[in-house]
């Protein structure tokens, strides 16, 4: 669901659909979106285009065992060779690739602010249990009957699909693969995180090497759309000009402002220069070869966009020497017999590569690797599959147009048509919608303690902060709110956040975005939040506040990215709201912070600000086990070695000793005190106080995590952190 995929599924959509007809879409959860994030955009893309009857799959929560048994709805939160049996919990071996802040996964998940901005509001949305999962989309549609597989980013759904069902390879006509990097010139990938280990690889083949390696040999014919193809195919400015003057339908509309805004994202890092802009045609174009050779037959006929010949292809998924077990594959080390079956000495057997910066794969004096998982290597000899594989992308016919490329013509004029054509933006769904801020008019009266609320945005942090926005204002004063990027939710929920305080009516609070990484680690990487689930009860809960996000209004304000035309609308940084609350204080005025989640944001800005000190009254932290002689435990469920740890604390240990060791007046609200307020007990007491908007939202939310945790194993872990006497104000 990158900025390219969207232009991709819209080209397909606007396309007759008694020539090509979707039939279904499924998310891959393991690259460069999260999935709670990514199925609610998709729902909104094609409610805008009318077409609430493509079914969407995401996620799942089935797992791998040991012996390589696949089980249902597997969800592909994670790359084949790190899926285990009891958890969606892992790691990021290939995925720490990809920024998971600004530039990354952030501007993704949000379509740098435009999704909300821009696309209407669909009656599907995810919800807990009820979400169809990726392996049940697939295998619905491949079972109806002959399809045509177009794969838009890692390979890991369809890998699971071919390995669990096998028999269902005879109704898959042809895969179409957007990815690789074959004959393309030195280096030949596009990591360009990761050139210093592995210059070889192009994301979406990295994402999942074993998964495309599986898909590619699987005996389906391959059409396969390479950087050899892409790199072609730059966006120009004269392409950019054009398009500017063409955006006669809303999916014209949104494709350009997406674009536009990575675009003002690249000028900014380049200052500007250039014809050419750095950004390629990826995906769309892949679309636009697929549909053309589907049009025109793959076989005997030609391409209207690209030049294609076969090449004997094979994807690498370990490093020689094969058969040494160095404790980087799991298909290997530790087991009496590989996992899946697997050759020993084979070509899956030698190292892996464990990340952007595994030693292994590092040259002493170079600045590239040698590392080459999930490069699509050509070779000769039986390990090589033959692939028909594009290799330029075709001049336009017209030799007298300002787009140098056939395809950069047939894109705009589709995007255009009348036909199939988007049906509303969220201006248009809504006509009488305004965007209004509010902002409360205190007048002169006392004013309580200033308070800065740090959350990680899990469920029990939204309700805390609308009990502080309930509190009278002559016993608190809400500052600011941060937020935290390494713990239960991503970043891009700094969305919610912003429409609670809208619904409150306090859209004069401002929000700080922190970290994405724990203090002292690389800003790539997962570090300890690799114990958090991606799927129920994780990630794609928490991003989606269990499905209730949509039920909230929709704040004017939302995450913005850096602009160089407009830098005043760019979302501010959590020290950036520090400095500013400091500002505001009174002589002799200090702050109260309230932290829910890792001290991550706490820790770096006493680390920035050596004065902070000074201006804290006192901290109140939400997290640690204090071991009182009893048989407490902590509450890291997902990893079984972590017996007495808490969440907060294991999310960000430096941070945590950063701030405990400090001069800061701390008050700890430990798991002891936590665990003693119940679900039960909570909405017990929410009956006994007068309704509320936000009462009734705040009883529907633990009502459904009640329900939640007593249906389904995989939502045990549910605990209230908040206080019961702090219901009583709602």
């Amino acid at each position: 669901m990158d900025t390219d995929d969207l232009f991709a599924l819209l080209y397909v959509l606007k396309q007759n659909r008694s020539e090509f007809d979707v039939k279904a879409i499924t998310i891959n959860a393991n690259q460069w979106t999260d999935a709670g994030h990514a199925v609610n955009h998709l729902y909104d893309l094609l409610h805008m285009m009318g077409r609430d009857d493509i079914p969407v799959g995401v996620g799942g929560d089935g797992g791998i065992s040991d012996s390589g048994d696949i089980g249902p709805d597997v969800g592909g939160y994670l790359p084949l060779i790190d899926q285990g049996m009891s958890s969606t919990a892992g790691g990021c071996r290939y995925r720490q690739a990809i920024p998971p802040g600004r530039s990354g996964r952030l501007d993704v998940d949000t379509n740098s602010g435009l999704r909300r901005a821009f696309l209407p509001q669909g009656p599907r949305r995810y919800r807990p249990l009820r979400q169809p999962t990726a392996q049940q989309v697939m295998a619905d549609a491949v079972s109806a009957g002959p399809t045509t597989v177009f794969l838009f980013g890692a390979h890991t759904n369809l890998a699971l699909l071919l390995m669990a069902h096998p028999r269902l390879k005879r109704n898959i006509e042809r895969v179409y693969i957007s990815g690789g990097a074959v004959r393309t010139a030195d280096p030949a990938g596009n990591l360009f995180t990761a050139f210093a280990t592995n210059p070889f690889a192009e994301f979406n083949i990295f994402g999942d090497p074993f998964a495309a390696y599986q898909v590619i040999h699987s005996g389906i014919p391959i059409t396969m759309i390479p950087l050899d193809a892409t790199n072609t195919i730059p966006v120009t400015e004269e392409f950019i000009s054009e398009f500017r003057q063409r955006q006669l339908t809303y999916e014209a509309q949104y494709c350009f402002l997406s674009l536009d805004q990575v675009l003002m994202r690249l000028r900014g890092r380049s200052n500007g220069h250039g014809s050419t802009t750095s950004y390629y045609m990826w995906d769309s174009f892949a679309a636009g070869v697929a549909l053309s050779s589907m049009r025109n037959g793959e076989i005997d006929g030609g391409n209207d966009f690209a030049e294609l010949e076969y090449m004997n292809i094979t994807v690498v998924t370990s490093n020689k020497p094969y058969g040494e077990r160095d404790g980087s594959n799991p298909f290997f080390d530790g087991r009496a017999s590989p996992r899946f079956g697997l050759k020993e000495g084979g070509v899956h057997s030698g190292h892996v590569q464990t990340g952007i910066r595994d030693s292994f794969c590092l040259i002493p004096g170079s600045n590239r690797g040698r590392c080459e998982d999930g490069y699509t290597r050509e070779v000769s000899g039986p390990e090589g599959v033959r692939v028909r594989v594009a290799t330029r992308a075709k001049p336009n016919t017209n030799k007298n147009s300002s787009l140098d490329r056939e395809f950069f013509k047939s894109f705009l004029e589709v995007l255009n048509r009348p036909e199939q054509t988007g049906l509303f933006s969220i201006k248009t769904q809504f006509p009488y919608y305004r965007e209004v801020l509010y902002k409360p008019v205190f007048g002169n009266g006392s004013k309580g303690k200033p308070v800065i609320f740090d959350m990680d945005m899990s469920p029990g942090d939204y309700v805390s902060l609308i009990y502080l926005l309930k509190a009278p204002r002559e016993a608190i004063d809400l500052k600011g709110v941060f937020v935290n990027g390494n713990g239960w939710a991503n970043i891009a929920s700094i969305d919610i956040v912003y429409d609670i305080l809208h619904m409150m009516g306090r859209d004069d609070i401002p929000v700080g975005l922190g970290n994405t990484t724990a203090l002292g680690t690389p800003t790539l990487g997962c570090n300890n939040s690799y114990a958090i689930p991606h799927g129920s009860g994780g990630f794609i809960d928490s991003d989606t506040l269990y499905g209730l996000a949509r039920s909230l209004p929709r704040s004017p304000r939302r995450y913005a990215p850096e602009s160089t035309d407009h830098p005043e609308s760019r979302q501010p940084l959590a020290f950036e709201v520090w400095q500013s609350v400091r500002k505001q204080l009174d002589p002799g005025e200090q702050i109260t912070v309230l932290t829910n989640g890792p001290l991550t944001n706490l820790a770096n800005i006493s680390l920035s600000d050596r004065d902070a000190s000074s201006v804290i009254e006192r901290v109140y932290v939400v997290g640690v086990l204090i071991k009182d002689g009893g048989d407490e435990n902590g509450d890291v469920f997902t990893v079984p070695s972590t017996k007495h740890a808490e969440f907060n604390m294991f999310l960000d240990p430096l941070a945590a000793k950063t701030v405990l060791e400090s001069d800061l007046k701390i008050t700890l609200i430990p798991l002891t005190v936590q665990r003693k307020a119940t679900f039960e007990d909570v909405l017990a007491a929410l009956e006994d106080i007068p309704h509320t908007r936000e009462s009734k939202f705040v009883n529907e939310l633990l009502s459904l995590l009640q329900d939640l945790q007593r249906r389904r194993k995989l939502y045990h872990h549910l605990v209230t952190i908040i206080h019961i006497s702090s219901f009583f104000s709602l």
